[in-house]
């Protein structure tokens, strides 16, 4: 009896360590604000731009190996189903790829090496279409999908959102519909980049912890952009001095997207079940009797952290993570980032859909209102183009407005979309447009009245 308690007691000890530390060194990672080259970031994101000023003369050369190989060998996989990969779990899952999914790698790879090669019709490889993708983008993207990916286990397989995941049910299921852990993907994103709050998402979604509609609520609605981005846009529009004003624009527009737009078609549409078909259990979120919420995330967390066996486990969990994103996500981004740029810089289309936005911003009394159209749908290529554009708009409070709206329209195809599309959440094209444009007609008026108030 006597040893048996005592192996209890070591096995409690080695639980409490294992929830304790590793979720430690994920907050500081990834939750906790540090200062860097005077910007407010993350050390996932220093650690990301060391590597990228490391490699900065290799970079679009990796880049461009792993979105031909990735191409390659999901053509191989497919025509020839090698018992190499078919017998291996996650080699079939990253290359034995749905037709859809074979034919984004194929395009991204034929977008990649005509970009890296100079070939090909220039419009395809300027600086404002694919150049702009592979030289500004991915290069970014392949850093923070190397730490991320490899980290992200200390987020995940330690109980850390189990702990918090509890604590914070009260508040995120009302309010938000989502459970507590979703918090911890938003605040993710908001101090470091949407990239790992998408990666985050997918990966909980993966794991059985999100429903369909979960996920994809919080992958179109939590993974916000973050601070230090939100700056370079406000920069861009010279209204630096603005920046508390503008925030605050940006968190109260994106709390009301965050109520409104997930009870509205196509996200209320989307099933409450997980990956496999199966309902969340009704009583999966209550505190058991005896049990005060803190008690029991900390015993959910506990129980968590005991099912790791070993870190060699959590490490090669790390590095398929990182290998999945790299050869799954990086051609869609190249493919679907350069035709949506494509798109936006060769045809009136983004022009033609901003028009019904006139009357709206005219009823909002903001100046400019048909340049500022211009700019409006136009984010859903790139979020960027918009505070581009901006430029030439002389009203102060135009550009707050179209810098804000940019920031809190948080779906663009050069990045945050063909991410959604490249991972599991259960979103597609039509869907995401549909998304952008409800996220643009809820914050507009909010940020609208903001605008009114400062100027």
């Amino acid at each position: 009896m006597e040893k048996t308690l005592t192996v209890q007691a070591e096995a409690s000890k080695r639980n409490l360590l294992m929830f304790l530390l590793p979720s430690l060194a994920g907050i500081l990672l990834f939750m906790t604000p540090v200062s860097y080259n005077g910007d407010l970031t993350i050390m996932i994101a220093v650690l990301a731009k060391s590597l990228q000023a490391l490699l900065s003369d290799w970079l679009t050369a990796i880049v461009t190996v792993l979105i031909t190989l990735s191409a390659l060998l999901s053509l191989f996989t497919t025509l020839f189903k090698p018992a190499l990969v078919t017998r291996s779990l996650f080699l079939n899952t990253l290359f034995n790829v749905r037709p859809v999914w074979l034919v984004s790698r194929l395009l991204g790879a034929a977008f990649v090496l005509m970009v890296f090669t100079q070939s090909g019709p220039e419009l395809l490889y300027s600086g404002d279409t694919g150049g702009l993708v592979l030289n500004d983008l991915l290069p970014v993207l392949f850093a923070v999908f190397i730490f991320a990916g490899l980290l992200l286990p200390l987020l995940l397989d330690f109980g850390l959102l189990e702990f918090v995941g509890t604590l914070l049910t009260g508040l995120m299921r009302p309010v938000f519909r989502l459970p507590g852990r979703s918090a911890v993907d938003c605040m993710a994103s908001w101090l470091g980049d949407g990239s790992v709050g998408i990666l985050l998402t997918s990966k909980q979604y993966e794991g059985h912890h999100y429903t369909q509609r979960e996920a994809a609520v919080i992958g179109t609605t939590f993974s916000a952009v973050s601070i230090t981005f939100s700056l370079v846009v406000l920069a861009q529009v010279k209204l630096e001095h603005m920046f508390v004003q503008f925030y605050l624009a940006v968190c109260l527009a994106g709390i009301v997207a965050a109520i409104v737009v997930p009870r509205l078609p196509p996200l209320c549409w989307k099933k409450d079940t997980f990956i496999n078909g199966e309902p969340r259990p009704a009583n999966d979120e209550n505190t058991p009797a005896g049990y005060s919420r803190l008690g029991h995330g900390y015993a959910l967390a506990l129980a968590r952290a005991g099912k790791v066996k070993s870190m060699g486990q959590v490490a090669r969990t790390g590095v398929h993570n990182a290998l999945d994103m790299l050869f799954g996500v990086l051609p869609v981004v190249m493919a679907f980032g350069t035709l949506a740029l494509v798109i936006a810089e060769t045809t009136p289309l983004f022009t033609w859909l901003g028009l019904p936005f006139v009357p709206l911003l005219e009823l909002l009394q903001i100046p400019e209102a048909a340049a500022a159209s211009e700019t409006i749908v136009v984010g859903f290529a790139d979020m960027f183009i918009p505070a581009i554009l901006a430029t030439s708009i002389e009203s102060d409070m135009t550009r707050f407005v179209i810098a804000a709206l940019s920031v809190t329209q948080l779906i663009y195809m050069s990045e945050v979309g063909a991410l959604l599309l490249g991972s599991k959440i259960p979103v597609n094209i039509v869907e995401l447009f549909v998304i952008f444009l409800l996220r643009t007609l809820v914050t507009l008026p909010v940020i609208a009245l903001i605008a009114h108030l400062v100027f």
